[in-house]
């Protein structure tokens, strides 16, 4: 399944709206994505998404959409 994680790039400042980024990985379910991304990135993970039908055609077609990869 592919999930959309929303971020933000420190855990040290205090989160804000405008500096929040987003990430798409494939993972079994939520809590193996929460996973790879604690495991290997030092975010502060605000939202995990899952994505599929309408809305992961959506995502692939209008934004900037990669599969990170770690």
């Amino acid at each position: 399944m592919i999930f959309k994680i929303y971020y933000q790039e420190t855990k040290i400042r205090n989160p804000k709206r405008e500096q929040t980024h987003s990430l798409y990985l494939e993972a079994a379910d939520e809590v193996g994505a929460r996973e790879l991304v604690e495991k290997n990135t030092p975010y502060n993970i605000e939202y995990i998404q899952a994505l599929e039908g309408n809305h992961l055609e959506y995502e692939k077609e209008n934004a900037d959409f990669k599969l990170t990869e770690f």
